[in-house]
């Protein structure tokens, strides 16, 4: 058994992003695994790692030589490369030659429909030793960033300027060049703390010297020692840090060499609204705020520095000076908002550009309104003139100094302001749930106001975006309409509102300034909240056919309406008689022709069988429009399951394509009955059997 190899390759840089870290790494270890691929060299582990001044690759496993391959070259047809005496023409031998093999070798093989002479070419493998400064120099240039920059005269494209790079293939150095920076054993430690260069001779080796000079390479390795470090800092003080995986993850990506540190600011500022404190804390300073026992703020926070723990004093001071100079910007704005309840900063809100094509925040705050009458209208009617007054008030925090400043406490601070300005709670909550749920799958509306005005908000912006061409793509939705559609979705579905999309669309559409083409717009929104829709059951775990057979009525359907259609289907699949009830249903689903039919004349009906359906249909009609009415939908299916043997009876015993027009018709007509009650509570025709 032969010892397999490894390979490292440290590409060292200028300061990364923190944001692009963790998909530069992730990309690092997806080009390298299908580089490697694609060059017939197995591996048994892939390792990336990376700080914001490296990142580095670690292969395991690597075998000594390339793997040995053979590949078929197409030459000329048989009949051409060969004559009818089965002797190879000209045109075989000079494809041979051209090969490096003998004409004896050639096999025949279809292509095309037709048969073709082939080359089988043996390649042998080559050492992974020549092929790797090729390959590392491949690796570094695949990886690809949004954003990317030249330096210098170079022309090759990098998310900051490359300064080193290290390469080693178990203890040998492997030598190639990117735009004049040669590859070397050579690597360099925290910029501060260890700022000399200094040599990786062993591959297991590297993350343990790269942590003896001030460098954790790991990035989970990190996020291990700031969650242990904090617990240990916080513990005596019986404090923890607020949670915030984003935070997290934004300071493991921005240290090389993580210390927390514990800093205190004046308990006088947590008279501010506790948000507003963490967002200054996180927002500009990258702090972790910390809660107490019981989940309330206390005066310290936590600074991840990237220095020796011997500096935390230094750190710390001035932290603490910074954080006390923000917090007094912060309680400036606060101080000036609150001399203006949020009801006469209903005008400002004309000054202030929503979309250029959309009009101003007021206009848009109007939409809003209107939109926020229509859903009380429908369904709480008492509390109308209370949701218009929350409707008016939606936006005026964002022309508040602290909204300008820290844009996502939007809603947030305008529940502080409602309550300065002593308004009721239900009128704050409100104003602050309209962003909810601020991501999929994220907190929804408690309150119906909330609920109505974030439904009311999230379709205007839906509306207006599509009504100017604003339509979400593929890869692109910079307005998130598609996380707002499902908002919509979601909540509807939590609060079990009897609203329908369709109406919903078309009230939102209503309101908005010459829209060109509001047919094309509205079939747009209507097919785009139809795609939301099949994601949303999907994930509830309903399967493919059932959501197919529901959704082309889902749009004039109350949204539980459809889960409890849903739910009645599953629940009939599992009934032994459900394969023969829909292959009888999808035979009457098949012979109805699209065009008109006149309407059913029993007086047709001469035949025994098509009499006999026709009364079992008309004997279930009463109780299947009650419990459809009643939304007992599996009662109603249960129901229809009956007509299975009528309707085989019928099919058996009846030639529905009668020579007589009208008698053929007739039959049509009766057919159509049966399809159009199935109708009501489902597309019968989209279901699979069981298997």
């Amino acid at each position: 058994m032969t010892n397999s190899s490894s390979f490292l390759l440290e590409i060292g840089t200028e300061d990364l992003p923190a944001r692009f870290l963790p998909a530069a790494i992730q990309q690092l270890k997806e080009k390298t695994e299908l580089i490697l691929k694609e060059n017939h060299i197995k591996f048994s582990e892939i390792k990336t790692y990376g700080t914001p001044r490296r990142l580095a690759v670690i292969a395991d496993g690597l075998p000594q030589m390339q793997e040995d391959r053979s590949k078929e070259v197409f030459g000329p047809s048989k009949n051409a490369a060969f004559d009818k005496n089965g002797s190879p023409t000209k045109a075989a031998i000079g494809f041979a030659n051209s090969q490096g093999v003998s004409v004896k070798s050639l096999i025949i093989k279809n292509k095309d429909r037709g048969e073709y002479v082939a080359a089988v070419i043996e390649e042998k493998g080559l050492h992974v030793r020549e092929l790797l400064p090729e390959l590392f120099k491949r690796i570094t240039l695949s990886l690809h960033f949004s954003k990317s920059m030249r330096w210098g005269t170079t022309n090759i494209k990098f998310i900051r300027p490359i300064r080193w790079l290290m390469a080693i293939f178990d203890k040998e150095t492997i030598t190639f060049e990117i735009d004049g920076i040669k590859s070397n054993n050579v690597t360099k430690g925290h910029r501060f703390l260890s700022p000399a260069a200094f040599q990786i001779k062993d591959i297991p080796g590297y993350k343990r010297i790269l942590s003896n000079n001030h460098v954790v390479v790991d990035p989970e390795e990190r996020k291990y020692i700031i969650a242990e470090k904090m617990e240990k800092l916080l513990t005596p003080v019986g404090g923890k840090p607020v949670e915030d995986k984003e935070l997290l993850e934004t300071v493991v990506n921005l240290v090389e060499y993580p210390v927390p540190v514990l800093g205190t600011f004046s308990e006088e500022y947590l008279e501010l609204p506790k948000e507003l404190l963490i967002n200054v804390m996180k927002g500009h300073q990258k702090y972790f705020a910390v809660q107490n026992v019981e989940g309330l703020l206390t005066n310290q926070f936590i600074i991840i520095s990237n220095t020796d723990e011997e500096n935390s004093d230094t750190v710390r001071i001035g932290a603490e000076r910074v954080i006390k100079a923000r917090f007094e910007d912060a309680r400036f704005y606060f101080k000036e908002d609150i001399k203006k309840p949020l009801s006469e900063r209903i005008d400002e809100l004309r000054k202030v550009t929503f979309q250029e094509n959309l009009g101003s925040l007021y206009e848009k705050t109007e939409r809003i309104v209107f939109i926020s009458e229509f859903l009380a209208e429908r369904l709480l009617p008492s509390a109308k003139d209370n949701l218009i007054r929350i409707a008016k008030l939606a936006k005026t925090d964002l022309v508040t100094g602290v909204v300008r400043e820290f844009p996502e406490l939007q809603g947030i601070m305008g529940k502080y302001y409602a309550l300065h300005d002593r308004e009721e709670s239900e009128v704050a909550n409100a104003l602050e749930e309209q962003y909810l749920p601020a991501h999929s799958g994220g907190r929804l509306p408690k309150t119906d106001f909330g609920a109505f005005l974030s439904i009311a908000d999230k379709i205007d912006n839906i509306a207006s975006f599509f009504s100017i061409g604003f339509i979400p793509t593929g890869s692109e939705d910079p307005f998130a309409l598609r996380r707002q559609a499902l908002g919509i979705i979601a909540i509807i579905l939590d609060k079990g509102f009897g609203l329908t999309l369709k109406e919903l669309v078309d009230k939102a559409l209503e309101k908005l300034p010459d829209v060109k083409n509001i047919g094309e717009a509205r079939n747009n929104i209507l097919q785009f909240f139809e795609n939301r829709l099949e994601t949303v059951f999907s994930d509830l775990g309903y399967s493919s056919d059932l959501i197919d057979s529901i959704i082309s009525l889902s749009l004039d359907l109350h949204l539980n309406d459809i889960k409890e259609r849903l739910d009645a289907l599953t629940r009939f699949k599992e009934e032994k008689g459900y394969n023969n009830f829909l292959l009888a249903i999808k035979r009457v689903s098949n012979i109805i022709p699209k065009a008109e039919i006149p309407l059913l004349n029993s007086e047709l009906l001469i035949e025994e069988p098509e009499n006999r359906l026709k009364e079992k249909l008309d004997s279930l009609k009463p109780d299947f429009v009650s419990f459809i009415k009643n939304t007992k939908y599996y009662d109603a299916i249960n129901l229809l399951s009956s007509l299975t043997d009528p309707v085989n009876h019928f099919f058996d015993q009846v030639l529905v394509m009668d020579k007589r027009e009208e008698i053929r018709q007739n039959r049509f007509a009766l057919l159509k009955e049966i399809w159009t009650m199935t109708s009501l509570i489902a597309d019968f025709s989209r279901l699979k059997e069981n298997g």
